[in-house]
C-alpha cells in the first residue's frame, strides 16, 4: 500500500509530460471491405486548429477548394493548396497524404482488406489538436468520405495533452454524393475500365443512400473491372462498415527517456519496502 501511495502521484506527473510533449500521431487506415468490393484512393490527412472545413452536406461543392477534384478524381493536390492557404494553415496546421503500404499495379489505393499506418507530425499539439480526412470512393463517379465537421475529432486538449486513442469508423451511411458528376458506371466513373464521357451534375453535396437509385448505382459496378485489373464482385449497404481510422500517440523521446527512469525508480522503491 505504501508503494502504491507514493508511486500514483509521480505516474500523474509522467502522463501530464507524456501528452504536453507529443508531437506526432501514428495514423492507421483500413479499408474493411469485402475482398471483392470497392477501393479508397490515398487519403488526405491533417492536423488543425478546428477551423478547417472540408465539406458541408446540403452546400455545393464549389464553395469548398479543392473538394470536387478529390472527389471526382481522387486528387489531394487541390485540397492540400486549400488547406495551405486556410486559417487553419497559416496557424502551423500540418497535413499529408497516404497512399497504401503495397500498391496493386500501378495505383497507390486502398484495395478491400488493405491497411497501411502513417506518423503525421502534430506541430504545437495545443493549437493542432484536431483531425480531418477525406478520400475518394472508387470505381465512382464522385463519391468520397470526409468530416464534414471540423472539430469532431479533437486529439489534444487546451494543454497540448492527448485525450487518447481516437477510432474512427466510416459506414456505408457515411460516404457523400459531391453533386458535380452525374452516378453512372457508364459514364466515365473513376478506375473503372468501362467507357462513357462523364455528364455533369449541378447539385449539393448529399449523403450517399439518401436516394433510392444509389444501391442500384453501387451494384452496376458489379462485374466490372478496374483500372488496375481487378473485378469488382460485391458493392456495401448504408450500415456496412467500410473504413476504420486509428490515431495512437507517437510518444517523443523525452518521453520514452521518463517513462523509462521512473519505471526503474518504481522498481527501487519496490524492493526496498
Amino acid at each position: 500500500m505504501n508503494v502504491i501511495t507514493k508511486v500514483a502521484p509521480v505516474l500523474g506527473l509522467i502522463v501530464a509530460a507524456s501528452g504536453a510533449n507529443a508531437e506526432a500521431v501514428s495514423v492507421t487506415i483500413e479499408n474493411t471491405m469485402a475482398s471483392d468490393s470497392f477501393f479508397f484512393t490515398p487519403f488526405w490527412i491533417s492536423a488543425h486548429n478546428g477551423s478547417f472545413d472540408t465539406y458541408d452536406s446540403g452546400a455545393s461543392a464549389a464553395d469548398f477548394a479543392g473538394l470536387t477534384q478529390l472527389a471526382e478524381t481522387g486528387n489531394t493536390g487541390p485540397l492540400s493548396d486549400a488547406f495551405s492557404a486556410s486559417a487553419a494553415g497559416a496557424a502551423g496546421g500540418t497535413q499529408a497524404t497516404v497512399t497504401a503500404s503495397a500498391f496493386d499495379g500501378d495505383a497507390p489505393v486502398f484495395s478491400p482488406g488493405e491497411s497501411t499506418s502513417f506518423n503525421l507530425d502534430v506541430g504545437d499539439a495545443s493549437v493542432n489538436r484536431y483531425f480531418s480526412f477525406a478520400s475518394m470512393v472508387i470505381p465512382s463517379n464522385d463519391l468520397f468520405v470526409a468530416n464534414g465537421n471540423p472539430v469532431a475529432y479533437q486529439l489534444f486538449d487546451e494543454l497540448g495533452n492527448f485525450t487518447g486513442e481516437t477510432v474512427i469508423e466510416i459506414y456505408g451511411r457515411d460516404v457523400n454524393d459531391n453533386g458535380s458528376e452525374v452516378n453512372s458506371a457508364g459514364n466515365d466513373a473513376a478506375f473503372s475500365t468501362n467507357d462513357g464521357q462523364s455528364l455533369p451534375e449541378f447539385g449539393d453535396i448529399r449523403d450517399l443512400f439518401s436516394n433510392d437509385a444509389d444501391s442500384g448505382y453501387l451494384d452496376s459496378f458489379i462485374g466490372s473491372t478496374t483500372a488496375n485489373g481487378a473485378t469488382i464482385g460485391s458493392s456495401f449497404g448504408a450500415g456496412d462498415l467500410i473504413a476504420r481510422i486509428t490515431i495512437t500517440q507517437v510518444p517523443t523521446p523525452g518521453t520514452a527517456t521518463l517513462l523509462m527512469g521512473s519505471g526503474l525508480m518504481m522498481m527501487r522503491r519496490r524492493r526496498s519496502n
